[in-house]
Protein backbone atom coordinates (compact mmCIF):
# COMPACT_ATOMS: atom_id res chain seq x y z
CA UNK A 1 0.00 0.00 0.00
CA UNK A 2 2.89 2.36 0.73
CA UNK A 3 4.29 1.86 -2.78
CA UNK A 4 0.92 2.91 -4.23
CA UNK A 5 1.01 6.05 -2.04
CA UNK A 6 4.45 6.90 -3.42
CA UNK A 7 3.31 6.43 -7.01
CA UNK A 8 0.20 8.55 -6.44
CA UNK A 9 2.16 11.35 -4.78
CA UNK A 10 4.64 11.36 -7.68
CA UNK A 11 1.77 11.62 -10.17
CA UNK A 12 0.34 14.55 -8.24
CA UNK A 13 3.75 16.23 -8.05
CA UNK A 14 4.20 16.24 -11.82
CA UNK A 15 2.50 19.37 -13.09
CA UNK A 16 0.79 19.20 -16.43
CA UNK A 17 1.03 22.93 -17.09
CA UNK A 18 4.31 24.83 -16.79
CA UNK A 19 3.20 27.94 -14.93
CA UNK A 20 6.56 29.69 -15.27
CA UNK A 21 7.20 29.05 -18.98
CA UNK A 22 7.22 31.76 -21.61
CA UNK A 23 4.07 30.94 -23.56
CA UNK A 24 5.37 32.43 -26.83
CA UNK A 25 8.47 30.23 -26.72
CA UNK A 26 6.31 27.19 -25.88
CA UNK A 27 4.07 27.83 -28.89
CA UNK A 28 6.99 28.58 -31.21
CA UNK A 29 8.87 25.41 -30.21
CA UNK A 30 5.72 23.28 -30.45
CA UNK A 31 4.91 24.64 -33.92
CA UNK A 32 8.47 23.88 -35.11
CA UNK A 33 8.09 20.33 -33.82
CA UNK A 34 4.67 19.98 -35.49
CA UNK A 35 6.07 21.17 -38.81
CA UNK A 36 9.04 18.80 -38.58
CA UNK A 37 6.76 15.84 -37.74
CA UNK A 38 3.96 16.76 -40.21
CA UNK A 39 1.46 17.11 -37.39
CA UNK A 40 -0.94 19.71 -36.09
CA UNK A 41 -0.47 21.51 -32.79
CA UNK A 42 -3.10 20.67 -30.17
CA UNK A 43 -3.10 23.22 -27.37
CA UNK A 44 -4.96 22.32 -24.22
CA UNK A 45 -5.52 25.75 -22.68
CA UNK A 46 -6.12 25.58 -18.93
CA UNK A 47 -4.15 25.12 -15.76
CA UNK A 48 -3.05 22.85 -12.94
CA UNK A 49 -5.86 24.35 -10.81
CA UNK A 50 -8.48 23.01 -13.28
CA UNK A 51 -9.79 19.56 -12.34
CA UNK A 52 -11.44 19.14 -15.78
CA UNK A 53 -8.10 19.96 -17.50
CA UNK A 54 -6.31 17.22 -15.57
CA UNK A 55 -9.23 14.81 -16.16
CA UNK A 56 -9.19 15.47 -19.92
CA UNK A 57 -5.49 14.75 -20.20
CA UNK A 58 -5.77 11.56 -18.13
CA UNK A 59 -8.83 10.49 -20.14
CA UNK A 60 -6.95 10.79 -23.45
CA UNK A 61 -3.66 9.36 -22.17
CA UNK A 62 -5.30 6.34 -20.49
CA UNK A 63 -7.30 5.24 -23.56
CA UNK A 64 -5.11 3.42 -26.10
CA UNK A 65 -7.20 4.43 -29.11
CA UNK A 66 -7.35 8.13 -28.17
CA UNK A 67 -3.68 8.21 -27.18
CA UNK A 68 -2.64 6.64 -30.49
CA UNK A 69 -4.78 9.11 -32.46
CA UNK A 70 -3.31 12.08 -30.61
CA UNK A 71 0.29 10.85 -30.61
CA UNK A 72 0.32 10.16 -34.34
CA UNK A 73 -1.39 13.39 -35.44
CA UNK A 74 -0.67 16.13 -32.92
CA UNK A 75 2.05 17.80 -30.92
CA UNK A 76 0.41 18.51 -27.56
CA UNK A 77 1.03 21.68 -25.59
CA UNK A 78 -0.57 22.27 -22.21
CA UNK A 79 -0.68 26.06 -22.25
CA UNK A 80 -1.15 27.69 -18.86
CA UNK A 81 -3.93 30.28 -18.66
CA UNK A 82 -2.80 33.69 -17.53
CA UNK A 83 -4.63 37.02 -17.60
CA UNK A 84 -2.19 38.44 -20.16
CA UNK A 85 -3.68 40.40 -23.03
CA UNK A 86 -1.27 39.07 -25.67
CA UNK A 87 -1.89 35.46 -24.63
CA UNK A 88 -5.65 35.92 -24.56
CA UNK A 89 -5.60 37.67 -27.95
CA UNK A 90 -3.51 34.79 -29.38
CA UNK A 91 -6.24 32.34 -28.29
CA UNK A 92 -9.00 34.65 -29.56
CA UNK A 93 -10.13 35.00 -25.95
CA UNK A 94 -10.82 31.27 -25.69
CA UNK A 95 -11.16 31.62 -21.91
CA UNK A 96 -14.77 32.61 -22.66
CA UNK A 97 -15.53 28.90 -23.11
CA UNK A 98 -14.30 27.78 -19.70
CA UNK A 99 -11.49 25.25 -19.28
CA UNK A 100 -9.97 23.28 -20.77
CA UNK A 101 -10.31 24.68 -24.28
CA UNK A 102 -8.74 22.82 -27.19
CA UNK A 103 -7.05 24.98 -29.83
CA UNK A 104 -5.83 23.28 -32.99
CA UNK A 105 -3.25 24.92 -35.25
CA UNK A 106 -1.80 23.68 -38.51
CA UNK A 107 2.00 23.48 -38.68
CA UNK A 108 2.11 26.99 -40.22
CA UNK A 109 0.63 28.44 -37.05
CA UNK A 110 -2.87 29.04 -38.42
CA UNK A 111 -5.60 28.24 -35.91
CA UNK A 112 -8.02 25.90 -37.62
CA UNK A 113 -10.33 24.94 -34.75
CA UNK A 114 -11.36 25.92 -31.23
CA UNK A 115 -13.25 23.32 -29.19
CA UNK A 116 -15.09 23.94 -25.97
CA UNK A 117 -14.66 20.71 -24.01
CA UNK A 118 -17.93 21.05 -22.10
CA UNK A 119 -19.54 19.75 -25.31
CA UNK A 120 -17.43 16.58 -24.93
CA UNK A 121 -18.47 15.84 -21.36
CA UNK A 122 -20.61 12.97 -20.21
CA UNK A 123 -21.65 12.88 -16.56
CA UNK A 124 -18.56 13.40 -14.42
CA UNK A 125 -16.15 12.68 -17.26
CA UNK A 126 -15.77 12.76 -21.03
CA UNK A 127 -17.51 10.91 -23.86
CA UNK A 128 -14.95 8.88 -25.83
CA UNK A 129 -16.96 8.89 -29.06
CA UNK A 130 -17.28 12.70 -29.01
CA UNK A 131 -13.61 13.26 -28.12
CA UNK A 132 -12.43 10.81 -30.78
CA UNK A 133 -14.72 12.39 -33.38
CA UNK A 134 -13.47 15.92 -32.75
CA UNK A 135 -9.81 14.92 -32.74
CA UNK A 136 -10.14 12.72 -35.83
CA UNK A 137 -11.89 15.51 -37.74
CA UNK A 138 -8.94 17.87 -37.15
CA UNK A 139 -6.01 15.59 -37.99
CA UNK A 140 -3.71 16.62 -40.85
CA UNK A 141 -5.24 13.88 -43.03
CA UNK A 142 -8.79 15.08 -42.33
CA UNK A 143 -8.02 18.72 -43.04
CA UNK A 144 -6.26 17.78 -46.28
CA UNK A 145 -9.55 16.43 -47.66
CA UNK A 146 -8.78 12.76 -47.15
CA UNK A 147 -11.95 12.02 -45.18
CA UNK A 148 -14.60 13.66 -47.36
CA UNK A 149 -18.13 12.46 -46.97
CA UNK A 150 -19.73 10.97 -50.02
CA UNK A 151 -22.70 12.90 -51.40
Amino acid sequence: ACMLCLIMSNLNAQKLYDEKANWKEQVENSLKKAEKENKHLLIQFGGNWCKWCIMFDRFVQSDNELKQLVDSNFVILHLDYKKQEDLLAFTDYADRFGFPVLLIYDSNGKRIHTQSTDLLEQGEGYDKKKVYGVLRNWTPAATSGKFRRSK
